[in-house]
């Protein structure tokens, strides 16, 4: 077998992987020839992607690739975008049938390594939790022993959820569903006592039920779930475009840049925003992009606290408050590295 590094041009890497063959530095180059970015998405959960009855998408999973759109052509339009159960959308991202995976995904070790995979950042940090009844009359996650439970196949859940089991000596009946709502809907006809996933996805799902007010998200969270976009491995300049865009996004939120803002805040005089803003130095030059890549990205899509607010938080029907994700000198956990 001819060594890996001997297969190096300048044109090209090619890595074998446990996932198989994978070309390197070219997603780029194909994105540019198809005219659009192809973004996995959920199939369908309100607040991060979820395409409405126009079948126009609307979430922040879907909001992250229109910001990578507008880095790249100039245009958030130029999407595609591809729905995936959680047992397809890692296959669909190795394969290539999608450019960048934006679909509420956790950041693990494993896909991180053997998968394949790299996480650009997160754009969500969420930990998984308990959906129940009411009636059930359970007040913590520690009165569920017993419970049948329903979880989506295919995902971290299922681990964290057994090893929360074993872990406090209690018992459980999985009943497993490879689509979020087909969990839900299982809940909601009693076929299950409790279900469980991230947190953000059981608000979405309960705001879908018939009576969403006889059902409470429990307290308890049982793991960490950082979510964020993910490409494959191998393509850096693909990789620095999606980390940077989100990292843009965040940091202006950071410097009181928005998208209604955005030519005002052109003349600051703060040397952050400047270089953000593209009015100082020739950062579009460094990601082979025009120099006002991150202003066109905030004017198109907004910053990272106004993409939160309009689809999970106050200004949506979920609520949601900021907490983990509200910025790193408010409390919270998000932070970007600096443009500089």
């Amino acid at each position: 077998m001819i060594p890996i590094k001997t297969l190096t041009t300048a044109a090209t890497v090619l890595l074998l992987t446990t996932t198989g063959m994978v070309q390197a530095g070219v997603t780029l180059d194909g994105i540019k020839k198809n005219g659009f970015i192809k973004c996995g998405v959920s199939d369908g959960l309100p607040g991060f992607s979820y395409a409405d009855e126009k079948g126009n998408y609307n979430g922040i999973d879907v909001d992250v690739c229109r910001a990578v759109a507008a880095a790249v052509f100039g245009d958030a339009t130029k999407v595609k975008f591809t729905p995936l159960t959680a047992k397809e959308r890692l296959t669909a991202l190795q394969s290539g049938e999608i450019d960048v995976l934006s679909r509420n995904t956790t950041w693990t070790s494993s896909r991180d390594s053997a998968q394949g995979m790299n996480f650009t950042g997160i754009t969500y940090y969420d930990g998984q939790g308990f959906l129940v009844n009411k009636k059930l009359g359970v007040k913590n996650a520690k009165g569920l022993d017993g419970a049948t439970v329903c979880v989506q196949a295919g995902t971290t859940t299922e681990l964290n959820l057994s090893d929360y089991f074993r872990a406090n000596k209690m018992k459980y009946t999985p009943i497993s569903y490879d689509k979020s709502d087909e969990s839900a809907k299982s809940l909601e006809a009693g076929r299950c006592d409790v279900l469980t996933s991230d947190q953000s996805q059981l608000y979405a799902q309960r705001i879908k039920l018939a009576k969403p007010d006889d059902y409470i998200v429990l307290p308890d969270v049982i793991s960490k779930e950082p979510l964020g976009p993910v490409v494959r491995h191998g393509d850096d300049d693909w990789f620095d475009i999606v980390k940077w865009t989100l990292f843009v996004m965040v940091n202006a939120e950071e410097l009181g840049i928005t998208s209604k803002n955005v030519e005002e805040m052109k003349k600051s005089t703060n040397p952050d925003v400047k270089r953000l803003l593209g009015v100082e130095g020739d950062k579009g030059k460094d990601f082979g992009l025009a120099n006002d890549w991150m202003a066109v990205v905030i004017k198109q899509v907004g910053n990272y606290g106004e993409i939160f607010e309009r689809n999970v938080g106050k200004g949506s029907s979920l609520k949601i408050e900021r907490g983990l994700n509200a910025l790193w000198n408010q409390g919270g956990l998000q932070y970007a590295p600096p443009m500089r």
